[in-house]
């Protein structure tokens, strides 16, 4: 039986395209473990890459799109466009016979296939360049990656079903490519029609008559057809002689200009925050007003924000941001949509049987319903163009030799000693309101706390506060056991008058999708509270709702560098802060020209923020 071969042009593409779909494939699932409700890919974890998966995914991303670039250059030079051409033969073929009928089915998967990888690239290009980096572009992008796998399996069935084994094997044994056929030239055609018609014409002319005897019994040959004039007709005529250059270095060429492009775009177009100087009477208030005058000479630079949790289901909001400095103290300005004011961070609600936390998620740090809106944005030095990789690791035991992740989700941390990212978070509940951002930092893992090592409490990897003190706390305490799933706590503070608190409050609404009316607040200070005794828990009526944020004492230390105010309005957060250009603090970055940032988004939830792909690059004036 004759081994069947596959031109070494396919064969090449076709497993360097393999090759790059499953990189770009377990790298996206490994990202896509960070989106909400996705941890079940996890199950998975054994396969998935463990480090720079955002690296791998985007060169994955870009050597893909050279290759199906490639690709299509080369089924169009070398004349094979004929394998996939889909046209009405084929679909009535769809009906016929059977071998014709799998040819067909086969046909119309590649074109499938083809549609996925076009929606793919388009979808990945919008979302890395944050262009209409929406909810709906990060849907399609999911879909279609699902198609690669599905495709693949159909792909090789159905060849199955055409030839067997031999038929698979076809991809393994390279061969030569097969001649294009030869194109029809209409001038050379028209040519041959008349020489035929006049060669039939000569031989019909008289009778027939036999050809004469050479003297020895034999006939004479015929004379050859002369051309007109006399001239005897050449045997080969050669016209239009053109020279074939091979399709597959044709294609390779078009594959590296494609990706030499793509790296050039990328290098080129960079999101730039200008920080303008301002003369310091012209500072902004913060008061969470957008309407300084300042703000208003300021271009925003805008953000498309996704793949966070709530946010009316769509996981995105779109951010804008302002920035200016008067030589010591840098303002910004972040305007972002959030659909709730969402106050509600841990509260306490009396039953029957005593104090519960009305929670979803908190017992493994993964709060999603009863959690204050926040905001974070982080500085680095390092020279990162990709999302993660430098500060963010994905995967649910992303350090080997610390404790896995309560939630399934990954860690923040760098991996050099002395690194630091400087982060800053603002809460509408903890701190915010009294004026104040937390400043942060991203470092080298921390050694696991006790707590942390028997699953007590969320390993945090490199993430901790900049050494100081804030003014709240949480106005719970745990059981001394694992944290159960009925949320029983023991209150720290009682208000002093229900009433007056319940008033503070605002209309209490439970439901988490509810946010809370302007001027509420959902937390107690120490002087509108009192330390928890039974006697005063017994005048409390079953149904009680109180805060979970005790607010005490004051921000000192590094941790007290970031001051901000903010207001919610019409669907949207105004946050104005400020801090020095220059801390001089180890954990803090200075706010200079090349430094780069990222901002996310919360919206009631513990840690599923939104986030964007690519940096934003300070310019200081």
């Amino acid at each position: 039986m004759r081994r069947r071969k596959t031109d070494y042009g396919t064969v090449v593409l076709h497993w360097l395209l393999v090759a790059t779909i499953a990189a770009a494939f377990l790298s996206g699932l490994r990202i896509a473990t960070e989106t909400p409700d996705r941890t079940w890919i996890n199950l998975f974890d054994a396969v998935l890459p463990l480090a720079n998966v955002w690296t791998l995914h985007i060169k994955a991303a870009v050597a893909l799109t050279g290759i199906a670039f490639a690709y299509a250059i080369y089924l169009i030079r070398s004349g094979l466009t004929r394998r996939v051409q889909l046209d009405k033969t084929r679909l009535r073929a769809l009906v016929g016979r059977k071998h014709a009928r799998l040819g067909a089915v086969s046909v119309l998967l590649t074109w499938v296939f083809f549609a996925a990888m076009l929606i793919l690239i388009g979808s990945g290009g919008l979302l890395y360049f944050g262009l209409f980096a929406g909810y709906g572009v990060a849907t399609a992008h999911w879909l279609a990656s699902w198609a690669i796998p599905i495709f693949v399996g159909l792909h090789v069935v159905i060849h199955a079903r055409i030839g067997g084994m031999s038929q698979l094997l076809r991809i393994v044994r390279p061969g030569p490519l097969p001649p294009p056929p030869t194109r029809l030239d209409a001038v050379e055609l028209l040519t041959m029609l008349a020489e035929q018609t006049a060669q039939a014409g000569a031989e019909t002319k008289g009778p027939l008559q036999p050809a004469p005897h050479d003297g020895r019994g034999k006939r004479e040959a015929q004379p050859r057809r002369q051309q007109a004039g006399g001239a005897r007709a050449p045997h080969n005529r050669r016209r239009n002689v053109t020279l074939q250059t091979n399709p597959f270095l044709v294609a390779a060429a078009a594959a590296m200009a494609a990706t030499w492009i793509l790296l050039a775009t990328d290098w080129l177009v960079v999101d730039t925050l200008h920080i303008h100087r301002i003369a310091s009477a012209d500072a902004p208030v913060l008061d969470g007003d957008t309407s300084d005058p300042v703000w208003r000479n300021v271009e925003p630079l805008s953000v498309m924000t996704n793949q966070g949790g709530n946010f009316d289901g769509k996981g995105e909001s779109r951010v804008e941001i302002r920035a200016v400095h008067d030589d010591s103290w840098a303002y910004f300005l972040f305007t972002w949509e959030d659909p709730t004011r969402s106050l509600k961070q841990l509260p306490l609600i009396k039953q029957v049987d005593g104090w519960h936390l009305l929670h979803d998620g908190y017992e493994r740090g993964d709060e999603h319903a009863y959690n204050e809106d926040k905001f974070a944005v982080l500085f680095t030095t390092l020279d990162v163009t990709l999302a993660g990789d430098r500060t963010f690791h994905a995967g649910p035991h992303p350090i080997p030799n610390a404790p896995a992740t309560m939630s399934g989700r990954g860690l923040h941390f760098t991996t050099a000693e002395g690194v630091y990212a400087d982060v800053w978070q603002w809460k509408a509940t903890s701190g915010g309101p009294t004026g104040w951002m937390d400043d942060d930092h991203f470092g080298p893992p921390l050694e696991p706390t006790t707590a942390q090592i028997s699953d007590r409490a969320s390993y945090r990897g490199g993430f901790a506060p900049d050494p100081g003190t804030v003014n709240y706390r949480d106005n719970f305490v745990l059981p001394s056991g694992p944290a159960d799933s009925n949320g029983f706590v023991k209150p720290l503070r009682l208000p002093k008058d229900i009433v007056a608190t319940g008033n503070a409050m605002g209309l209490i609404n439970l439901d988490p999708n509810v946010g809370e009316s302007n001027g509420a607040r959902w937390f107690m200070t120490e002087t509108d509270s009192v330390p928890y005794t039974e006697e005063l828990d017994r005048l409390i009526p079953v149904g009680t709702v109180v805060p979970g944020v005790i607010i005490s004492g004051g921000y000192a230390g590094d941790r007290a560098d970031v001051r901000c105010a903010a207001r919610w309005a019409s669907g949207h957060w105004a946050l104005e802060v400020a801090r020095r250009l220059d801390t001089h603090s180890k954990y803090d970055v200075p706010l200079r020209s090349g430094v780069f940032m990222r901002v996310a988004a919360f919206d009631h939830s513990q840690i599923r923020h939104t986030r964007h792909v690519r940096p934003i690059r300070i310019e200081v004036d």
